[in-house]
């Protein structure tokens, strides 16, 4: 649901694109997120800072595309708001010796710090990734191929990174499972 919740603007302006123009879409994907935040605050849920941020990214290049009547800026929305959140998970560990993927899934999923570090690493490659993907397609296709990107391409993209992601983290809670019998039986003869 949460994923489906999330998806909720990027929906509504692939929707509102094919019904009417990329102005109109910007102006729904922008009221969309509002909404989200909005229903949020009235059923007393915590908001997320990355739905902040991305509030402030579409405000802020949603607003620039309808001042400016200039798709340009819509274009490059996703790939600030990839690359914010790669050099945030970068910038982190680097900086901060702090891993937020695990500040994330930590109370879920216990795993070795390399391997911790591996998954806050990939995490913040796959948006780098993403962010120049999007550049990519934006500037090389029409503006309806993008928006097609944009809900399918991207979504697939980032479907297909978290599978991957779910088959190394398996790899090693099985490696735990396994070790962690073998040592309570170690004693015994």
């Amino acid at each position: 649901m949460k994923f489906l919740f999330d998806l909720f603007p990027v929906i509504l302006f692939f929707t509102a694109f094919k019904l009417t123009d990329i102005y109109v879409a910007t102006a729904v994907a922008i009221g969309a997120t509002f909404l989200q935040i909005g229903l949020l605050a009235l059923l007393r849920k915590k908001i997320d800072t990355m739905l902040w941020v991305s509030l402030g990214i579409i405000v802020v290049f949603g607003g620039a595309t309808l001042l400016l009547r200039d798709e340009t800026f819509i274009k490059w929305k996703p790939t600030v708001l990839y690359w914010m959140f790669g050099i945030a998970l970068a910038g982190a560990d680097l900086l901060l010796g702090k891993n937020l993927i695990r500040s994330m899934l930590g109370a879920q999923v216990q795993l070795p710090d390399p391997v911790w570090r591996k998954l806050n690493w990939s995490w913040a490659g796959f948006f780098a990734f993403m962010g120049v993907v999007n550049l990519f397609v934006a500037f090389n296709f029409t503006t309806d191929q993008w928006v097609n990107f944009k809900l399918f391409g991207g979504t697939g993209l980032m479907l297909l990174f978290v599978i991957g992601q779910a088959l190394f983290l398996a790899r090693h809670v099985q490696e735990e499972k396994q070790d962690g019998p073998k040592t309570m039986t170690e004693g015994k003869p």
